[in-house]
């Protein structure tokens, strides 16, 4: 019994039972922009459908349960037989099943197929971002399947198939499957070419017997695998299935688990290969080249699951001062926590209106676009993830004493938001990428500018940021050592004039003054009070 001095007073309601696609200004802006008005309808009734789970407190509660209940490794069965299984919490699977029928792993198989994915990622990201590996690998496997028409007609359809089946039997029998990547070595890291894993041909035409390790497989109880190994010809991309044609297992032996600081929910592993069967994808000594596809593509899924993470935090901290109450007034009118808001919603917006962008750019398939994501794809994978975990620190901030506490949600966004960042390339290896982008391709810069062009003139800060951008470019001699720097500017001018094209002008007026303009300071908050923030924080509300 509560003793009676146990009255709650001034404590916001749950954020629950609302669309999380609908709630989002931004976000539903851009689907709206960049999809065909022939797919708008009903793509954005599919979203708004995935937004009302994803808002849901039924499934908001199995988000809380896969993480509170991390995965647990198998190695043997009661009688002493290696199975190498990994054992997730039904939630986990709840979850992972949305994703696949919400379409989350078939951008390539209908029109406007990237954006709506794109939004659907963004939305479902807010859930619990452990699911989100396994969606994004499966995904990302169909471009470096292509490389082998052969493969990726057998494997495209279970790959893009909208039916999550977790059993693990060999991939012929099943309506739908999941794709793992295996690159990184204890000795190589992001060097995969350092790689010592071998491949040894075998008889078949294309299969291989792999010997080795992988220091970070990710989603191990996916369907198959593309992993990197050095065969006769060099290093080469092959496909490792979990299960063969005749039903035995293969041989992938699971040594450990890792334990993460975040994304606690999704399993990471070591693994062996030991006389493990492969097919090749792709020639020998094209191992890198094949499997870009899927790295850009995974690449562009960091930034979505950074900016649904940003949105779900700076979700949480404008609905809380919505309705805390503090020094006679709720927090949300208080001009210092205003401040604090709208910067935060300026980032998230920002995230979400390029993230968006890059997918319109993948649904548009044409040269030049393709140009574009070359040099885009890094450039915002290195900045909007670098953004992220300050963006999660500051917002948990905002519900005081409250953000520190488990129940609230805002640690777990705050140890998730790091991780982006590192998968797929941390942040030197971003800004690396995109210097050899504009080193070996001019048409990669001829495409950016042709895009931060289109708001020349719109607002003379951005116009003062593209002059100087360019003064920068125009010299990349020894860049390496201010390549981050470099890369920064690149995502904040190509940030800035999606804003001024697409944003409320009260949103780029902000953007420009503190990102662009040098009217803004280093911690969120930090605005020029002359601005009109009331708007930007209204604008980022969720209305439940």
């Amino acid at each position: 019994m509560a003793g009676t001095t146990h009255t709650v007073t001034n404590q916001a309601p749950p954020l629950a039972q609302y669309d999380v696609f609908t709630a989002d200004r931004a976000l539903t802006e851009a689907v709206e922009r960049h999809l065909d008005p022939s797919l708008l309808d009903e793509g954005l009734a599919e979203l708004s459908a995935l937004g009302r789970t994803s808002g849901s407190a039924q499934v908001q509660e199995w988000g809380v349960q896969a993480n509170e209940n991390p995965p647990r490794l198998r190695t043997h069965d009661r009688y002493g037989h290696r199975i190498d299984e990994v054992d997730f919490h039904p939630a986990w699977h709840r979850l992972l099943g949305k994703g696949v029928s919400a379409g989350l792993t078939n951008a390539w198989a209908r029109p406007g197929g990237h954006v709506r994915r794109a939004a659907g990622f963004v939305v479902w990201s807010q859930v619990e971002a452990g699911n989100g590996c396994p969606l994004s690998m499966t995904h990302a496997a169909v471009p470096a399947l292509r490389a082998d028409p052969a493969l990726a007609a057998e494997w495209e359809p279970r790959l893009t198939s909208v039916v999550y089946d977790r059993a693990l039997r060999p991939a012929r029998e099943k309506p739908g499957v999941l794709f793992g990547m295996g690159m990184t070595e204890k000795q190589g890291g992001s060097d995969v070419r350092a790689n010592t894993t071998s491949a040894r041909p075998l008889a078949e035409d294309g299969t291989y017997e792999l010997t080795g390790h992988k220091w970070f497989c990710s989603a191990p109880m996916s369907d198959a695998f593309l992993v990197l190994a050095q065969a006769p010809g060099g290093l080469t991309c092959f496909l490792v299935p979990r299960v063969l044609e005749d039903g035995s297992r293969n041989v992938f032996l699971i040594q450990r688990l890792k334990d993460k600081l975040g994304n606690r929910s999704n399993a990471s592993s070591e693994v062996e290969f030991a006389g493990t069967w492969a097919r090749r994808v792709g020639d020998e000594g094209r191992g890198v080249r094949t499997i870009i596809g899927m790295v850009a593509a995974t690449r562009l899924d960091c930034v979505l699951g950074s900016a649904g993470l940003m949105r779900q935090a700076v979700a949480q901290a404008v609905h809380h001062c919505t309705y805390r109450e503090a020094f006679g007034g709720k927090l949300v009118d208080k001009p210092l926590m205003r401040n604090v808001l709208a910067d935060l919603a300026l980032e998230s917006e920002a995230a979400t209106t390029l993230a968006l962008r890059l997918a319109a750019a993948y649904d548009d398939g044409s040269e030049r676009e393709r140009a574009l994501l070359r040099i885009a794809v890094p450039a915002a994978k290195y900045w909007v993830t670098k953004r992220c975990a300050p963006l999660a620190v500051e917002a948990a901030e905002c519900l005081g004493g409250n953000g520190y506490v488990e129940e609230s949600g805002m640690p777990r966004l705050v140890r998730e938001s790091p991780l982006n960042s590192v998968w797929e390339g941390a942040g030197n290896v971003q800004a690396l990428d995109v210097l050899r982008a504009l080193g070996r391709d001019p048409q990669v810069l001829d495409a950016y500018l042709g895009e931060v062009g289109r708001a020349r003139g719109a607002d003379h800060r951005l116009d003062g940021a593209i002059k100087d951008l360019l003064t920068e470019l125009a010299d990349l001699e020894g860049a390496e050592g201010r390549a981050r720097r470099l890369v920064e500017r690149l995502a904040l001018v190509l940030q800035g004039s999606l804003l001024v094209r697409y944003a409320p002008p009260q949103v780029a007026d902000a953007f420009c003054a503190a990102r662009l303009g040098g009217d803004g300071g280093a911690a969120f908050g930090t605005l020029p009070h002359t601005l009109d923030l009331a708007t930007v924080v209204e604008r980022a509300r969720p209305e439940v």
